[in-house]
């Protein structure tokens, strides 16, 4: 996640969290820590997995006071192990215990997704099946749950609505049928956009091939039937399978033939990462 990002998109949304997490003022911290002091934390994997996040754990203290420092052992896309020090924490002690849980959440969080999504991808090494995310994310973390499942070693796919044509069942039952919307969609996106149909029968497949989509969604579909819809599509369209794909079944499209396949469990299942910051000590 670049500069730019961060600031563009991720700065608003960690304050978002923050306001949240602090309407008024930290109770606690206030507590026992009345008067600014310098201290220093560790940041420590309590389990193994892979780190994603790094960057927006280390915002959510620098938006509190720019003057905390960070110092990484370690940087996003890197398998840790439990009990690996993956960082230390030096700044206003009040800052460190008013940040740390909106950090953690998110590291925690994106750590987690990315752990997944490694080990759905490397069911997938050696094939030429490209894994997608989708838009099932947590309500304002898109940014955050997308840029975790790069790390990881998958894919996105759109990154919202307004990011490219996906025609689905509900819209081609407001359209009437699946040739309907396709050449409704033709003629209303722009050039550039490639337009996807989500497809739950042989009949719908060749409607779509007709019309001239550009990917097709098999979704839902047996192994079976998604080898019968890839050899009716015979390259006509670029092929995608979707639909309660996890870690326990994705093995099953590897030689299906289709060049992608999505899974929201990517970042609507996936686990947190136990993350914890510890031995919290003044300098």
């Amino acid at each position: 996640m670049n500069e730019i990002t961060m600031k563009m998109q991720a700065d608003e949304l960690i304050l978002m969290a923050l306001k949240e997490d602090i309407t008024s003022e930290d109770v606690s911290t206030n507590a026992v820590m009345p008067n600014a002091r310098k201290g220093t934390v560790e940041l420590i994997a309590k389990e193994d997995g892979v780190i994603a996040g790094l960057q927006v754990y280390a915002r959510v203290f620098t938006l509190l006071d720019e003057n905390t420092e960070i110092k990484f052992h370690c940087k996003d896309g890197n398998e840790v192990k439990k009990g690996q020090l993956l960082a230390n924490v030096t700044g206003d002690i009040r800052v460190l215990l008013s940040g740390e849980r909106v950090a953690l959440n998110y590291l925690q969080r994106m750590s987690g997704i990315a752990t997944y999504t490694r080990e759905v991808s490397k069911l997938l090494e050696g094939s030429s099946v490209t894994l997608l995310d989708t838009r099932k994310t947590t309500p304002n973390c898109r940014v955050f749950e997308k840029y975790a499942v790069r790390v990881g070693g998958g894919s996105n796919h759109r990154y919202n609505l307004s990011d490219g044509v996906l025609l689905k069942d509900n819209h081609i039952g407001a359209a009437g049928s699946v040739a309907k919307a396709v050449a409704m969609a033709k003629e209303y996106a722009p050039f550039v956009r490639k337009i996807e149909v989500e497809v739950e029968t042989l009949e719908q497949v060749r409607e779509a091939v007709e019309a001239g989509a550009d990917i097709i969604m098999l979704d839902n579909m047996s192994p079976e039937q998604m080898k019968e819809a890839v050899k009716l599509i015979g390259g006509r369209a670029e092929t995608e399978c979707s639909g309660n794909v996890t870690r326990e079944n994705i093995e099953r499209i590897r030689e299906i033939g289709v060049d992608y396949v999505s899974s929201g469990a990517l970042t609507h299942s996936a686990p947190i990462l136990d993350i914890s910051m510890k031995n919290l000590h003044a300098v």
